[in-house]
């Protein structure tokens, strides 16, 4: 018989090695005992690449060595986060000056044009993430049609879709306006695993719709394949059928589907919880293992972003590190990350994320609770070895094992939390039934955060306002911020609070174009599909103004 088409494909994917190619007898056949060897190495190849999907969100270096171009933001998708909330108005930094401060441009606007590194990185950071799930999907629907797929082919096809429909979403909202009312706008171009290398050299911009579409054939396939085949993970890194409903309460909340997000995101925290009050007097969210963590980057000693040192989200995020451009700056080039006074002000002082954040006296309960008072006010005032703290810094991102000053930068990364689903589900319901949502907001605000808390709002726009207040407080720093405000149509305001004089603009209005990025050069240059026409809107960085 003839080589089946669907081996050599394998071969191409994974360029299989010289003694693999041998198999092929002289005269292009195979036995089927031949064909069955080969397709017998494709699981593990493909734990392999799934592998990779993991590791592919902690990547170091997608713009080059960052060691030697000084691109010390260039540590995977962490930093994307931090770009997100920096565009927004409830993350700062106090630095306004080119220095320890690498998401200077971000703070400021000045990472929309083509040409920004921080344009390029989130680009690559994506793409490269999604090509990874595409050469799993290719490979395995090349050696296993559709109605011959054991449960671990299923469940491993289930993996990479959910990774590729994770990808979209990231990249649909950050190259295009939220999808209600922008259904039909150009959004980013769909790389998809049956194409060709001359399609993808010529391949516009789908439309915003056209691209839910695909994030949604993905994830429906996801959950089924993996809530028949569960998988059994190693880590929280691995995606299961409870990420995938979670990802797909995402997007229905985008579109605007409400009943379909609440059941999603009720079905995404199933068998998990919150952290509880308790929990969260202290420094946390640095470890994939707690209860609320749905979904996480793992994060070890050895990974590459760690042995640099200063390369990592906790050396540009983390108050407490030992090791970061947050605590080993000098007094004039400091680098801690704060909230907005005005968000911090609004917190209730029954409300135990209020201690997230020290307040004008650089005092936090939950630094007291974790290290006592005499450590604690040494630590922030600079005379344990750090930076002394500024008002309102962060204290929200514990260091690595909860031990002040660890300089080991392994601290994991939340990718989803019960939390969010949880805010997902009540501002979905409440959509529908505003008594419903709010007594679904009540109920995780009160039993896990603020035991005096009733949610006063008395028509849906204040709602949906009250559940964005929570998402501000709670998802602090974990790279939601940018979206709500586009999601919500919501204008940028830094007037009259802690910004920099720098980075306090006039409020930038809904829907601006500062708000999305343009599609970098680095595509246009190479796809020959996306004219300067077809771009997004090059919007001038605004003009500080007194604040």
């Amino acid at each position: 018989m003839k080589i089946n088409k669907s081996i050599l494909l394998l071969s191409s994917v994974f360029v299989m090695a010289a003694c693999d190619l041998d198999k092929y007898p002289e005269g292009s056949t195979m036995t089927q005992d031949q064909k069955d060897e080969v397709i017998s190495m494709i699981p593990e190849r493909i734990e392999s690449e799934l592998n990779g999907l993991k590791s592919g969100l902690n990547v170091l270096g997608t713009l080059g060595n960052p060691n030697t171009t000084g691109y010390h933001f260039d540590y995977g998708f962490p930093a994307i986060c931090i770009v997100y909330d920096q565009a927004g108005q409830d993350m700062l930094c106090k630095n306004d000056a080119i220095g320890y401060n690498k998401y200077i441009s971000p703070q400021k606007f000045r990472d929309r044009i083509t040409t920004s590194v921080f344009n390029e990185f989130i680009w690559k950071n994506y793409y490269n993430h999604l090509k990874t799930a595409n050469d799993c999907i290719a490979t395995l629907s090349a050696a296993f049609p559709e109605d011959n797929r054991t449960a671990q082919v299923k469940s491993y096809f289930g993996q990479a879709l959910a990774s590729r429909a994770f990808d979209y979403l990231q990249l649909v909202q950050t190259y295009q306006f939220t999808y209600i009312g922008h259904e039909s706008a150009k959004s980013v171009p769909l790389v998809l695993d049956t194409m060709t290398d001359d399609e993808k050299l010529n391949n516009p911009r789908a439309t915003v719709e056209q691209v839910y579409t695909q994030i949604m054939a993905d994830l429906n396939t996801a959950i089924a394949y993996l809530s028949e085949n569960p998988v059994t993970r190693k880590d929280k890194a691995q995606i299961t059928a409870e990420v995938a409903y979670g990802l797909r309460a995402r997007a229905n909340l985008l579109m605007g589907n409400w009943s379909a997000a609440a059941s999603d995101a009720a079905k995404a925290y199933a068998g998990a919880r919150p952290y509880s009050k308790a929990e969260v007097s202290v420094p946390k969210f640095y470890d994939a293992n707690d209860a609320s963590w749905i979904w996480g980057i793992v994060v070890t000693s050895e990974d590459g972003v760690v042995k640099t040192g200063i390369v990592n989200w906790p050396s540009h995020l983390c108050s407490l590190t030992g090791m970061g451009y947050t605590t080993a700056a000098s007094a004039t080039d400091v680098a801690f990350r704060a909230i907005n006074n005005k968000l911090w002000a609004e917190i209730p002082t029954t409300d135990v994320r209020k201690t997230w954040w020290v307040d004008e006296n650089l005092h936090s309960d939950a630094l007291v609770n974790a290290y006592g008072a005499q450590n604690a006010a040494g630590w922030v005032s600079g005379a344990f070895g750090s930076t002394m703290f500024s008002p309102y810094v962060n204290v929200k991102f514990g260091p690595e094992g909860g031990q002040i000053a660890n300089s080991d930068n392994a601290q994991d990364w939340p990718l989803m939390r019960v939390e969010e689903m949880l805010l997902i589900e009540a501002e979905a319901i409440g959509r529908d039934n505003l008594a419903a949502g709010k007594q679904k907001l009540e109920a995780f605000v009160k039993g896990y955060r603020d035991e005096t808390y009733t949610c006063k709002a008395t028509n849906l726009d204040e709602f949906i306002d009250e559940v964005w207040f929570q998402r501000r407080i709670e998802l602090w720093g974990e790279g939601f911020s940018l979206f709500d405000i586009l999601r919500l149509k919501k204008p940028v305001k830094r007037i009259g609070t802690n910004f920099p004089a720098g980075s306090t603009f006039t409020d930038i209005a809904a829907e601006s174009p500062l708000l999305i990025y343009t599609i970098p050069e680095c595509e246009t240059a190479v796809n020959k599909a996306i004219t300067p026409a077809d771009n997004n809107e090059a919007a001038i960085p605004p003009t500080p103004v007194q604040n």
